[in-house]
């Protein structure tokens, strides 16, 4: 992988999460510079770390090949239109926030910007993340390496044909870790109100959620509804269990879940 220079706007969870999974990948620390507002999480990132950290957008953009905008949507255009003065012709600018069109990004510069649009989630940051990418037909094949050589540090990526289709990331991907860890903090809560010491609740909750995964990328060739066919036996305690769930319809829940997500997203579009 041929090293660019890399500018982070923004130090929040995500960016955590992409840097931590460069550096442990391998990547030098020393072309990595994220910029924020405030010290607290800069010096927490050099500390864990050892990139570079500062407070000046403009400077460490100017110094970078490649910016990921790594900002909270409704600080998105003032930063855009902070980085603007900037000759951005021949920098790649990556930006991971959710909702907000490419288009709008070309309103925020005001200039002619190769943009690619990423969807990373929080497991990048120990190397089993999912990142959806989306870039225009403006962006070409090196760029496109670049951007997902950058993220593959981190997990797996998918390009997708259409904007529309990374709402559906979201849903299916960035978000969805949250998902499961609600469902595991669900599970935690019942073993401990049975009365079972929450060291080994979860010893057994984090394995279980684990192997499941590893059982459905291991069996590509068997639907998720046969693997849970297989573990369910007529009359027995999965199956008591699965019939509780049913019966709560959490088919509809997920659907619900889904389905807002994805109107948040659009919603985020129009807004910003």
């Amino acid at each position: 992988m041929v090293e660019k220079k890399l500018c982070f706007i923004g130090a929040g969870n995500m960016t955590r999460s992409i840097t931590s999974g460069l550096v442990k990948s391998g990547y030098t620390p020393s072309l990595i510079h994220a910029t924020n507002p405030s010290t607290e999480k800069l010096d927490a990132l050099q500390h864990d770390l050892n990139i570079k950290v500062s407070q000046d957008n403009l400077a460490a953009a100017k110094d970078a090949d490649v910016i990921i905008l790594s900002v909270k949507p409704h600080f998105m255009q003032a930063v855009c239109e902070q980085l603007s003065v900037l000759d951005l012709t021949d920098k790649l600018i990556i930006t991971i926030a959710a909702g907000i069109t490419a288009s709008r990004y070309q309103d925020y510069f005001a200039q002619e910007i190769t943009l690619i649009r990423a969807m990373p989630n929080t497991p990048t940051q120990i190397g089993v993340g999912m990142t959806g990418l989306f870039a225009d037909g403006k962006i070409s094949q090196d760029q496109k390496s670049i951007c997902e050589q950058l993220m593959l540090s981190g997990g797996e990526v998918l390009w997708v044909d259409t904007e529309a289709e990374l709402n559906q990331v979201i849903a299916l991907a960035g978000s969805s870790p949250a998902y499961f860890f609600l469902f595991m903090e669900a599970m935690l809560d019942t073993a401990k109100e049975s009365g079972m010491d929450e060291t080994k609740a979860r010893q057994l909750v984090q394995q279980a959620a684990l192997g499941a995964a590893q059982m459905v990328i291991q069996n590509p060739q068997l639907s998720t509804a046969q693997l849970r066919e297989n573990v369910t036996s007529k009359g027995g305690t999965t199956a008591q269990a699965i019939n509780a769930f049913e019966s709560g319809n959490i088919r509809g829940l997920v659907k619900q879940a889904m389905d807002d997500c994805v109107a948040r997203a659009q919603e985020m579009a129009k807004q910003y």
